[in-house]
């Protein structure tokens, strides 16, 4: 085998669970070059695997653990993998990505990415030490919540191995269970599930081979002008308060969905903002691994059940969207999705979801009820053993409403099969577009557009046409930030995104990169998750956002109203500055 790219280890681990046989495949040079590493390099190896094709919980399926170029080196906020696979909430590409010790423990196993087939005749412990593979019974594991999990696996195996575990939700195969890591979550899509149909409790990764640079001194220069500017006033806000500090402005601004997306605005917001938070509680800062930022907010529970991580989303989602503002019942709530390996944007829009339903007299579960905290606790309960209505919450609202019939699809909020995070498109239509061509589904970490609403660019009550292509920017600076991988918060930190990438590239690979070099190549990463969805069975429909939000305007801002034929219009312009055809076909 030729002697490694810098940056890189140019091969993979590809392990068949079944036999327990693990092989190092190569990577050549100009394949790590075309898809990088990350959401890139994950989706090409799926592509590679044929799982587009698969039922994502069979034997059949692949999954990825992903590394970049970027993982290890002293650059702020690398220290990042992807997991790569075919959603079973979606049934189409599915990337997630996070932030801990993993990332560096798995890249030095000597690997760029670990794919994963087969399933274990029995729950295992997947070990992964350098180049030597084992599988160990997890039977002692099983039940466990995800801290608890990690917290025996560490007294098992030492501290020198990191790991990645699913809890009861990823056990049982809840649609949208997510795969734990140092308290953090890969969550969307269920990639949980995904792990747990392998019967795979945890991996536990260590190495020793690092990997090295093209021009070491001139890396570890530019790291510390990025650390430094990662300081500054993009960052702030972040530092502060953290990603919290989202809820009051978006309800000033009518875009915090409320009650599943029938309100724009909530009236407790400012209960559990995390101003207020901040004054009633224990509060303290922490950061991810190799970061500079400090952006994680822990705040204490009176219950003296310890802390809980809280950002925007999972405030959102556990708050108004389930039109709940007793803070209490809110941090409880994220730390139980914690401890159960449950997606938080999913969980609370799938609950959401339920209670309209009882409201509207389609289920006959009247304890479930907007607003009632003891009756959010319990659904979460119910969702991971799957028991009673948990049966059908744990397939997520599009499955859910399938089931119930009676046109409840139309106010499920979700686009294909994902749940709509924080935003509401009404009121933010770049956001909607963003949302409705996501290859993911509805989410705001592979589309930026929401920062062209915010922006002067477009008026955001009434996008036209002519601006999809802002669109497509920001998916394809997202689309490389996840392939090289770089936290999503230093965006303000660059001047010329592509530009400043490329330097990166070149001084960690060696290669002679260019800006446009990589804008074409985050646009062959995005067109390969198109690709993968494509042969999975998508189709043009899909492509669209909830008929509640194409018929009603937001009843608290009546300016925020998006129409079926507005929202076509963009979907179409967004296909022809991609390239592809008018109706999304490659």
């Amino acid at each position: 085998m030729a002697s490694p790219i810098p940056g890189f280890h140019s091969c993979y681990l590809r392990i068949d669970l079944t036999t327990g046989a693990a092989q190092r495949v190569v990577l050549e040079e100009q394949f790590l070059r075309d898809h990088l590493g990350g959401s890139g390099l994950g989706v090409a190896l799926l592509l590679k695997e044929g799982a587009a094709g698969v039922d994502p919980l069979s034997s059949a399926a692949a999954m990825a653990f992903v590394f970049s170029p970027l993982v290890g080196s002293p650059l702020t906020t690398s220290a990042k993998f992807a997991v790569v696979s075919k959603s079973p909430l979606t049934q189409r590409i599915n990337d997630s990505l996070a932030s801990s010790g993993f990332a560096l423990a798995g890249k030095k196993t000597g690997h760029d990415a670990i794919v994963l087939t087969g399933k274990a005749p029995r729950p295992s412990i997947l070990i992964i030490d350098d180049d030597q593979v084992r599988l160990e019974s997890a039977a002692d594991f099983l039940g466990l919540s995800t801290g608890e999990t990690e917290h025996r696996l560490r007294e098992r195996y030492g501290t020198e191995f990191q790991t990645a575990t699913i809890g009861p939700a990823g056990e049982r195969a809840v649609s949208y269970a997510t795969i734990s890591h140092d308290g953090r979550h890969a969550g969307r899509g269920g990639s949980g599930a995904v792990l747990g149909s392998k019967n795979i409790k945890a991996l536990a990764v260590r190495g020793t081979h690092r990997p090295h640079w093209a021009e070491p001194s001139a890396l570890v220069e530019l790291a510390r002008k990025f650390s430094e500017k990662s300081f500054g006033p993009a960052t702030a806000k972040y530092r502060e308060l953290g990603t919290a500090s989202n809820l009051l402005t978006f309800n000033r601004l009518n875009v915090l969905p409320t009650r599943n997306f029938q309100q724009g605005s909530f009236a407790g917001a400012a209960a559990i903002s995390p101003e207020e938070l901040g004054v009633a509680r224990e509060r303290t800062r922490s950061s991810c691994a190799a970061c500079t930022i400090g952006c994680e907010h822990l705040y204490g529970l009176k219950n003296g059940k310890g802390s809980v991580r809280l950002e925007y989303e999972n405030l959102f989602a556990l708050g108004p969207l389930c039109g709940i503002d007793d803070p209490e019942a809110v941090l409880e709530a994220c730390r139980r999705c914690d401890d159960l390996g449950l997606d938080t944007i999913s969980a609370g829009g799938t609950i959401a979801f339920a209670m309209e339903c009882v409201e509207r007299g389609l289920i006959d579960e009247p304890w479930l009820q907007f607003g009632d905290g003891a009756a959010l606790l319990r659904a979460l309960d119910l969702i991971a053993t799957g028991e009673g209505i948990g049966r059908l919450m744990a397939l997520g609202s599009r499955r859910m409403a399938h089931e119930i019939g009676h046109n409840s699809i139309d106010f499920a909020p979700q686009v294909k099969g994902l749940e709509i995070p924080g935003y509401d498109p009404r009121g933010l239509q770049t956001m909607a577009l963003g949302f409705a061509v996501g290859s993911r589904g509805a989410d705001h970490n592979r589309s930026g557009a929401y920062e062209v609403d915010f922006s002067e660019a477009v008026d955001r009550y009434h996008v036209g046409p002519e601006s999809a292509h802002l669109a497509v920017e920001t998916e394809d600076k997202a689309a490389l930030m996840d392939s090289l991988i770089l936290c999503k918060f230093l965006r303000g930190v660059f001047t010329d995104f592509f530009a400043e990438s490329a330097e990166i590239l070149r001084l960690v690979t060696g290669w002679d990169v260019t800006a446009d070099e990589l804008r074409q190549t985050a646009r062959r990463i995005v067109t390969d998750k198109k690709r993968f969805n494509i042969l999975a069975g998508w189709t043009p429909a899909e492509d669209t956002l909830p008929d509640r939000m194409l018929r009603q305007a937001l009843p608290d801002d009546a300016r925020a109203q998006l129409s079926p034929e507005r929202l076509s219009a963009l979907v179409r312009a967004y296909n022809l500055a991609r390239g592809w055809s008018p109706e999304g076909w490659i």
